[in-house]
């Protein structure tokens, strides 16, 4: 049994998986990217008459009071509500993709250009 307390190996899983560096199959990038927007505009339509919230990661990240509007449309009590995830990731984009050249080549002139910006959002 490790000593350490649970959520510092949490803590050095995450920097172990945030050292890997995934290669983009930059041949598929733009199809699956199509695919998935088309998959989001079906989703948004076969709803459009049920009554949901869209609601973004970095929304909540960014807006701490955000899942509290979450709980509100749900029409549950407030409480507080805490995440056991921790960040993997830090710092641009491009420093974490190992072809990241290549994706930049891929994207540029498509619609999908602008999720090379640093401060892309959605």
């Amino acid at each position: 049994m490790c000593n350490k307390p649970r959520n510092t190996r949490i803590f050095l899983q995450a920097e172990i998986l945030a050292s890997y560096k995934p290669t983009v199959d930059t041949q598929s990038l733009v199809p699956n990217l199509k695919q998935v927007d088309d998959m989001v505009t079906k989703a948004l339509e076969y709803f459009k008459s049920t009554r949901h919230v869209i609601l973004y990661y970095e929304d909540i990240i960014k807006n701490k009071t955000k899942l509290m509007d979450v709980q509100d449309f749900l029409r549950v009590p407030h409480q507080e509500l805490r995440s056991r995830q921790v960040k993997i990731h830090k710092g641009a984009l491009s420093s974490q993709v190992e072809n990241w050249g290549e994706v930049e080549k891929t994207l540029k002139g498509t619609p999908y250009e602008a999720f090379l910006q640093p401060d892309y959002e959605v």
